[in-house]
């Protein structure tokens, strides 16, 4: 088995590091985002090349199986999920990385040499210890409730009960405690016992805090949860003395809670409002929701490309139905059958659209749109009152109108695309079923806005059709 010194393994974890930082400088764009991803790619085969043939790594036959079987298992998960599960995989990925936080924790503060730790030494390991544990375990399970509300396995309406923060501020207090308690210990005997009580405060700190988040926040949460995983990973180095586990985690960490954000301004949204659940994670709600003024239309597909034929521009929003339905291919050749008549047609992209960051985007870009036709919410909607027709595909909070005049509804303050302003709306959607917020639309109900019923991809294929 080849062994490289230790000055080599360092180099090789600086050049890791650099293409760690280069990854995450091409994923800042559309047009670099693949270079990105390949960067990345190299940087940590290095990485796992660089540590599993360090000179004090042992058992190499145990670790190459494991990652042979690991490598199989994510090419499979890989080629199976599809990207409309895209988001519940990244949560569910989040989950194992705070677990492996726990374990490596507890495994370290049993390691015989950190035993025999001494003095100022010893206490900075106790902390490491402590504080990557406690991040872990919440990182663990607020994950796995962030993939059971992206995948309805548990309501995504928020826990939101009177006491809810007190008793958030106790269960952190408690850990405190427990954190004095298990520095003071003379030995794993007697400290085990409080990492294990803190481990389980703050794996139930974990769900509540997930839990008292609504529909509508999920994809700051998917972000924020990307973020602990990246502190966790980063803890996880100071425990191992693994200096490149530390630096990728920082940078994990950073990023995600900077996306995190920037995400937030664009949904109006306090940052610790929302990662804390104060208030319930939404803007504040006051008076009775308003009731839906207007009546619902519905116009067939004949009438809607006909609406297609005379506009003369023409504005596409995707939302979480484009991708159920594997619209995104049909959508493309629509757009090219529109363009090559002249017609100006653009993209418009809501930060949160979706149930992750990037989420439209990178479905558009599955189907090779073109990237100067893809347009953010803030750089478009100025443009709304001058378009014809909008199409909204499968989107329902981004658009909903509730969030600029109803101060009773959940997503009150959060910017949306303003679709009601264009001449003509149409609406592809199954039925007239709430948004992931739980928030009914009064798009449905406006002048301009005509439902076109069924499944997004059967109904583009019948615009086709009429408009070839």
């Amino acid at each position: 088995m080849l062994i490289i010194k230790e000055e080599i393994q360092t180099t090789a974890y600086l050049f890791a590091c650099v293409l760690f930082i280069l990854s995450l400088s091409g994923l800042s764009s559309q047009e670099s985002a693949k270079r990105g991803v390949l960067y990345g790619i190299v940087g940590m085969m290095v990485a796992v090349l660089a540590t599993v043939l360090g000179e004090k790594v042992e058992g190499h036959i145990f670790i190459i199986i494991s990652l042979l079987i690991a490598s199989v298992i994510g090419v499979i998960v890989a080629r199976k999920v599809e990207m409309t599960a895209m988001p519940q995989l990244v949560a569910i990925l989040h989950s194992f990385v705070g677990l492996a936080a726990v374990l490596v924790g507890v495994g370290s503060y049993l390691d015989p040499p950190s035993q025999q730790m001494h003095g100022v030494e010893h206490s900075i390991h106790l902390v490491e210890v402590f504080v990557g544990v406690f991040i872990g375990a919440i990182t663990f399970t607020g994950s796995i409730i962030a993939w059971g509300k992206l995948d309805g396995k548990v309501q995504s309406k928020p826990w939101n009960f009177r006491g809810l923060q007190w008793m958030n501020l106790s269960l952190f207090l408690c850990c405190t405690a427990l954190g004095v308690l298990f520095y003071s210990a003379n030995n794993t005997s007697q400290g085990m016992p409080y990492l294990l009580i803190m481990t389980g405060i703050a794996s139930f700190i974990g769900v509540v805090l997930v839990m008292a988040i609504g529909g509508g926040d999920m994809p700051v949460v998917v972000s924020m949860l990307n973020s602990y995983s990246g502190w966790a990973a980063s803890a996880a180095g100071f425990m191992l003395g693994n200096d490149l586990l530390i630096v990728t985690g920082a940078l994990v960490g950073s990023s995600g809670a900077i996306l995190s954000m920037h995400m937030c301004h664009a949904m109006n949204r306090s940052f610790i409002s929302v990662i804390f659940a104060s208030g319930g994670s939404s803007s504040s709600q006051s008076g009775e929701k308003k009731a839906m003024e207007g009546e619902v239309t519905a116009i067939n597909h004949e009438e809607a490309s006909q609406l297609l034929s005379e506009a003369k521009s023409v504005i596409i929003v995707p939302g979480y139905g484009m991708a159920t339905a594997k619209a995104q291919y049909l959508i493309y050749e629509l757009v090219q059958n529109l363009r090559k008549k002249g017609k100006n047609v653009r993209f418009a992209i809501h930060p949160v659209a979706g149930r992750l960051p990037g989420h439209m985007n990178v479905l558009l870009a599955e189907a090779s749109v073109p990237y100067d036709i893809v347009f953010e919410m803030d750089e478009i909607n100025d443009d709304m009152p001058d378009t014809d027709v909008v199409m909204v595909i499968g989107a329902n909070d981004v658009v909903n109108p509730s969030a600029q005049d109803d101060p009773s509804s959940s997503i009150y303050g959060m910017p949306v695309i303003e679709v009601w302003k264009a001449a003509k709306v149409i609406i592809l959607k199954r039925g007239m079923s709430a948004g992931y917020s739980g928030e009914n639309n009064p798009l449905f109900y406006k002048n301009n806005a005509e439902m076109l019923y069924g499944d997004a991809k059967s109904s583009v294929e019948k615009l086709l059709s009429h408009l070839n």
